[in-house]
């Protein structure tokens, strides 16, 4: 982790609310995990006083990429930022994904779900999935993205290009299946032999991910899980993303106990969660 101030390469707008911002970043690029976030400064000035927490999206030859929605007036004024500018920036944060790198026979299956926004980490997961099967594995990725209609669905076509298989759920079957992306999944499982299923990894609001653990706990699934919360220091000092994890009771004489999202994770094995209600 380092504070430090990275050269903006280009802050693209590739839809109508959302952007892809490229830093010239060769250290960060070296030591930044799928699944890891940075804390951006958005402004110069002393508003918005928070930074932005930001999942790496992809990285490239000594730039890494960040893929972001305008939601509020952080991000609004992130995407007036401009090529040559500089940007203040603290990372690589948080734990990413923990990823399988054995074969499990010849034909395993990792499940990548990814609700709204939630596929601006899964790139970059899918990018090393792949690279790991081109190297030494058979393993297939297969990916499932949800959102409301068909123009909300991002990243489709960089999941293709990759060699993934990809399928789309939206809520008004405007495009693909026609239900919730959690539907989806049920629904691949069911047509997926156990012996082909190896790990599922999700991102997305936590309705969602919910659901899929619930999923992934009744199919015997491995899922891991990144969780989208609202983290103002970015490095578990203000103690304000807890989540409630299970602990064994003869360890620390108690169910559960609390973990901070931006330090701990933002990603964690989905049994370990305790769901609220």
């Amino acid at each position: 982790m380092k504070q430090i101030n990275l050269k903006i390469v280009s802050n693209r707008k590739v839809a109508p609310r959302h952007y892809m911002l490229t830093l010239e970043a060769p250290s960060i690029a070296k030591e930044i995990a799928p699944g890891q976030f940075m804390h951006v400064k958005c402004s110069d000035g002393p508003e918005p006083l928070l930074r932005k927490p930001l999942s790496l999206h992809r990285v490239r030859p000594g730039c890494v990429e960040i893929f972001y929605e305008v939601v509020g007036r952080g991000t609004e004024l992130l995407a007036k930022k401009k090529a040559g500018e500089m940007l203040d920036v603290i990372g690589p944060l948080g734990k990413g994904f923990d990823i399988k790198t054995t074969d499990h026979g010849p034909r395993t299956t990792d499940f990548l779900m990814a609700g709204g926004m939630g596929v601006a980490p899964l790139v970059s997961l899918a990018e090393k999935l792949m690279e790991i099967k081109n190297q030494k594995s058979k393993v297939k990725t297969m990916v499932l993205i949800g959102a409301k209609t068909k123009k909300d669905i991002l990243c489709e076509k960089d999941f293709k290009k990759l060699g993934c298989e990809v399928k789309v759920a939206t809520d008004d079957g405007s495009k693909g299946f026609k239900g919730f992306v959690t539907d989806l999944l049920r629904e691949t499982l069911s047509r997926t032999p156990y012996a082909v299923r190896r790990t599922i990894y999700a991102c997305g609001p936590n309705i969602m991910l919910k659901e899929v653990a619930r999923i992934a706990h009744t199919h015997k699934i491995p899922c891991q899980v990144s969780l989208e919360e609202y983290m103002a220091c970015g490095v578990g000092v203000c103690l304000g993303c807890p989540v409630k994890i299970r602990t064994p009771y003869a360890v620390r004489r108690t169910q559960y106990e609390y973990k901070m999202v931006c330090k701990d994770g933002p990603v964690f094995n989905a049994e370990e969660i305790v769901w609220e209600d």
